[in-house]
């Protein structure tokens, strides 16, 4: 077999056209992977609409990619064909350049390859990557349960542990979607005291299977104030995109205690008195590099945590983008190849 199908991207906005292309052979320093499942994710709407400094069309998303080595290029050592690896968004991040040393890793990204954005993504049969952007995966996770951590899942994982919150501190997770049911899970297994809000009483029992100890009904109850009757959070990990929602939740915060986004809002208003008054902070969060990848994939073999899918094969894969985007999924989609 010398062709292969991918789901593509010809101009913004444009439908998802499956089409044969040329199975690509690796360039040096390169290997590439047959796709086994990819993650259907929100960032992936910068593909699709084109909305992303330097992307370029005819593209392939899919930054969420389970698969196996298949073919290693000249130069790659410490990979080898028949290797079970992911790859996320940090396609070629190298972890070595300044702008990586000091943080600022969208400034890294204007020059090494974003997977699916500023190169060709897991949506399709096989795909190119950089070993500097791959994890291996444990034999625990299949590729379905897999792909969904190799963004939302990575996103929970390592800003929970680089959080500060120490196991008995209570965590809250303010939404319970495709983030949030994940990041109630890791809280629950690293030992912290978790809240889970949302909006329902319906809510309750699903974020008690997903190990909460707590649950605030924002609809019917304060969560700032239900927070601080529990304690006052030590960390508040805002998962859903409502800013009115985040700033709801901003006076519940207790001593010293963060509100830590990963959900993407366009503003945020944030009282400076209480910040200062309670030595508190707000810090965003983005997902991390193939080492944070590989140690979430393990983590989530060991503990148990779970991505909840819904798995569509890869002809229909304009269905599976418009039902992540639509909010209905529950609570992640995988394209299956």
């Amino acid at each position: 077999m010398t062709r292969m199908r991918v789901a593509q991207v010809t101009r913004p906005g444009g439908p998802f056209e499956i089409v044969e292309r040329p199975i690509p052979d690796p360039e040096p320093g390169e290997v590439r992977l047959r796709v086994e499942a990819c993650g259907v994710c929100h960032s992936d709407s910068f593909t699709k609409l084109a909305a992303f400094p330097g992307i370029s069309l005819p593209r392939v998303p899919g930054h969420e990619v389970i698969g196996r080595i298949d073919a290693v290029g000249a130069g790659v050592q410490g990979w080898s064909i028949g290797d079970r690896v992911g790859v996320g968004w940090h396609g070629g991040q190298c972890g070595h350049c300044d702008p990586c040393r000091r943080g600022d890793f969208f400034a890294c990204h204007t020059t090494h390859r974003i997977t699916g954005i500023t190169a060709d993504g897991g949506y399709g049969e096989y795909m190119l990557a950089s070993p500097a952007a791959l994890a291996r995966v444990p034999d625990a996770l299949t590729a379905e349960e897999a792909a969904p951590l190799m963004c939302a899942g990575v996103t929970t994982f390592n800003s929970l542990r680089n959080s500060g919150a120490r196991a008995g501190d209570l965590v809250a997770v303010l939404g319970l979607g495709g983030l949030g049911h994940l990041a109630v899970q890791y809280a629950a297994k690293m030992g912290f005291r978790v809240a889970g809000i949302a909006r329902g009483a319906a809510k309750a029992p699903f974020a008690r299977e997903l190990g909460a100890h707590h649950y605030i009904d924002s609809q019917t109850q304060d969560p700032a104030a239900e927070l601080q009757n529990l304690g006052g959070a030590k960390v508040i990990l805002a998962t859903a995109t409502s800013a009115e929602a985040m700033q709801a939740c901003l006076g519940g915060l207790g001593p010293r205690g963060t509100l830590l986004v990963v959900g993407a809002v366009p503003k945020l208003e944030v009282p400076p008195v209480q910040l200062i008054g309670g030595n508190q902070a707000v810090r965003g969060w983005y997902s991390g590099t193939a080492i944070d990848s590989q140690d979430t994939l393990a983590f989530s073999a060991l503990s148990g945590v779970r991505s909840m899918n819904e798995v569509y094969p890869l002809a229909r894969a304009g269905d599976a983008y418009e039902r992540m985007m639509s909010g209905e999924a529950r609570f992640r989609v995988v394209l299956r190849m």
